[in-house]
C-alpha cells in the first residue's frame, strides 16, 4: 500500500474526504496527492490568517512531506512548502532554519520557466459557443499567452522567494489572489499556479 493510500484517506490528518470535486480532479487526472497538497495549503494559509502559526506550520509540514514522498523533484509545488515554513521560521527569529529552507526552494524554483513551458494546460469552459470555437482556432496562440501570463506570475514569485529572509517586502501579491486567480479546471496551470500563490503573502 503506497504513502497516498495509507494517508490520504484519513480525514482527521488530511481533512480530505472523497466528493464531486475529486471525481472531477480525478477523470482529468490528478491524483488524490494533488487534490489532498492543495487542501492542505489552503487550510495552511487559513490558520495563519488566523494568526494560529503553529497550526500553520503543522500543516504546511505535512504538505511538505506529501510534497517530498509524491512529487517529483521538479514539480514546482515542492517549493512553495519551503518557502511558506521559511516564513514562519524567519517571523520566529529562527533566521539559519529559515535561510536552509529558502535554499531548497530557490534550488527547485531555479527550474520554473522550464516548468511553466511544459505545463499541460486543458480547455477552459466557455460563456458562449463562438468563444468556445474562437480557442478552438486559435489553440495556439491562447497557450502562448496563458503561458506568457503565469510566467509573469512565477517570476514574481521568485522575487518573493528570494526575499524570504531579507526582511523586505517584495509587496507581490500571492495567498489573497489564489482565489480568484485558481482554475476551475484540473491541469498544469492548476499546479503551476497553486506553488506561485498558495503562499503567505508579506
Amino acid at each position: 500500500m503506497s504513502f497516498t493510500e495509507t494517508n490520504t484517506s484519513a480525514p482527521r490528518i488530511w481533512g480530505f474526504k472523497a466528493d464531486a470535486e475529486m471525481r472531477v480532479a480525478r477523470e482529468a487526472g490528478w491524483s488524490r496527492a494533488d487534490l489532498a497538497w492543495e487542501r492542505l495549503m489552503e487550510r495552511a494559509l487559513a490558520a495563519a490568517g488566523r494568526d494560529r502559526p503553529r497550526n500553520a506550520m503543522r500543516l504546511f509540514r505535512l504538505a511538505d512531506l506529501l510534497a517530498r514522498v509524491v512529487f517529483p523533484a521538479t514539480d514546482l509545488r515542492r517549493a512553495a512548502t519551503p518557502a511558506n515554513l521559511a516564513r514562519l521560521q524567519f517571523r520566529a527569529g529562527a533566521l539559519a532554519e529559515a535561510e536552509k529552507l529558502q535554499a531548497r526552494a530557490l534550488r527547485i524554483w531555479a527550474g520554473a520557466a522550464e516548468q511553466v513551458e511544459q505545463m499541460q494546460i486543458a480547455p477552459r469552459s466557455r460563456s458562449s459557443l463562438f468563444h468556445l470555437r474562437m480557442e478552438a482556432l486559435h489553440r495556439d496562440t491562447f497557450h502562448a499567452n496563458l503561458k506568457t501570463r503565469v510566467g509573469r506570475i512565477a517570476a514574481e514569485t521568485g522575487e518573493t522567494l528570494r526575499s524570504l529572509t531579507s526582511g523586505w517586502p517584495v509587496g507581490h501579491r500571492h495567498a489573497s489572489r489564489w482565489r480568484g486567480e485558481k482554475p476551475v479546471v484540473f491541469d498544469g496551470t492548476r499546479k503551476v499556479l497553486g506553488a506561485c500563490l498558495l503562499l503567505l503573502d508579506d
